[in-house]
């Protein structure tokens, strides 16, 4: 539908490619009547190619100042795609600062992964993984397979898998990915579901870390008597930020992605025109075997 140009403060962006996540689901569920899509790669008005931070910030206040700007208080009130209008259209606005240029090698088509990215890259500084770690995914989908190149990147000489689909297996092979064999130093908890949760419990060594950047639905049953015994760090997972050298999560994640192009040809395997834009949410509402990443080209 035909909608006015996109008001308030920011940069005018011309939108190339837009991922749909599960949360863009879970809103229209709900109701919302929202412009979705928070998984962003745009062109700027000095014509440079972007990803788009969906998460804003003041610049001001402590969170901010130390790189932390995803618990600042303005990043809960005004997320792209969310309470503000995001990205499934030809244009939307974006402050200048959420706006990250893309590297060499990186195409504006393949961008949308840059923030899901991000998320995985957070969730894994969150577990500090590194050289001396063995790393386990929980949950392979998009987000759980980009914290498995993430992994893999920061130097963990080997991450295990959980998946549920062999497709979900092959492709985490692809990237890099080899079976479970626990005990794990950390476990990225990206399923969001129960058993996910207590999976990750059994996989990790005592005094290790499980980072859940999975969001549960509600009344769930926490897995404690599991963490209690191995005395085990569980530690949530919100978003993306900077690093503590002060490099945003943003450009480590579209680094990865340029570096390594099998990624974006693993994940993204359903693209379509804003014309098909309601085909498109219905492929990624019934997930057809083999469906990872469903994008959207205005």
């Amino acid at each position: 539908m035909d909608t006015d140009e996109p008001g308030g403060e920011g940069e005018l962006v011309r939108v190339t490619a837009v991922g749909i996540c599960g949360s863009d689901l879970a809103y229209l569920r709900r109701g919302s009547t929202q412009i979705v899509g928070h998984e962003i790669a745009a062109v700027a008005e000095d014509g440079t190619p972007v990803a788009v931070e969906a998460v804003a910030r003041c610049g001001a206040c402590t969170w901010c100042l130390g790189g932390r700007y995803n618990l600042c208080e303005v990043a809960g009130r005004d997320i792209l795609g969310m309470t503000v209008p995001g990205g499934m259209a030809e244009y939307c606005r974006a402050p200048r600062s959420a706006l990250v240029p893309l590297p060499p090698g990186l195409s504006p088509d393949d961008a949308a992964l840059v923030e899901p990215g991000a998320v995985a890259w957070h969730a894994c500084r969150k577990g500090e993984v590194g050289p001396g770690n063995r790393v386990a995914v929980v949950g392979a989908g998009t987000i759980g397979l980009l914290a498995v190149a993430a992994a893999l990147r920061m130097g963990a000489p080997e991450v295990g898998l959980v998946a549920r689909h062999p497709f979900q297996t092959a492709a985490g092979e692809r990237l890099g990915a080899t079976a479970s064999s626990g005990p794990y130093d950390v476990v990225i908890e990206a399923s969001g579901s129960e058993s996910g949760l207590h999976r990750a419990l059994e996989l990790v060594r005592a005094l290790g870390t499980v980072v859940t950047v999975g969001v549960f639905p509600p009344g769930i049953t926490w897995p404690y008597r599991a963490a209690f015994l191995k005395e085990a760090r569980v530690v949530p997972s919100m978003a993306y930020g900077q690093d503590d050298t002060g490099a945003r999560e943003f450009d480590l994640s579209a680094r990865m992605l340029a570096d390594r192009p099998d990624i974006a040809r693993t994940l993204i395997t359903h693209r379509f025109g804003l014309g098909d834009a309601v085909r498109a949410f219905e492929v990624a509402a019934s997930r057809p075997p083999g469906t990872f990443k469903v994008v959207v080209h205005p």
